[in-house]
């Protein structure tokens, strides 16, 4: 399984956003300076997560966007979710599309990959990261 840019793009906007939320509207311009992501590639990312009710928009001086909830309530599992499709072969998503899932070992083991993934990118909040990048953070400014 393999994340596509906009997965991996996507997450660190919502790590932006949240590493920001104590302080008010992330504007799009700041954020793609902070994260080195095009503006207009941060432009392209919006509209899912907003759509997901993970952010939301706030118009005017000063505005951008802000997360719908607290960090800890949001998960690495929603914002991936908003963005792509995360089932390594076609049959999880669309069981009929392959006349073998039913008697196919090989569904049930892409299955459980699924399953597994899901597990840990829901365990992990957008606090979790923004706590890993604090760390990280610290561990190079103390070299």
């Amino acid at each position: 399984m393999r994340m596509s840019t906009r997965g991996r793009y996507g997450a660190r906007a919502m790590l932006d956003i949240a590493a920001n939320y104590e302080k008010g509207p992330v504007s799009l311009k700041d954020m793609a300076r902070r994260q080195d992501i095009s503006l207009k590639y941060l432009e392209q990312l919006i509209p899912p997560l907003k759509a997901a009710g993970l952010i939301r928009s706030i118009r005017g001086a000063g505005g951008g966007y802000t997360l719908v909830k607290e960090p800890h309530e949001i998960n690495l599992l929603q914002i991936i979710q908003a963005l792509e499709r995360l089932s390594p072969v076609d049959c999880l998503d669309t069981p009929g599309v392959c006349p073998r899932v039913k008697k196919c070992a090989t569904y049930e083991v892409w299955k459980e990959l699924l399953e597994a993934t899901n597990n840990i990118l829901q365990s992990i909040t957008l606090a979790d990261m923004v706590e890993r990048q604090r760390k990280l953070e610290e561990g190079i400014k103390g070299n």
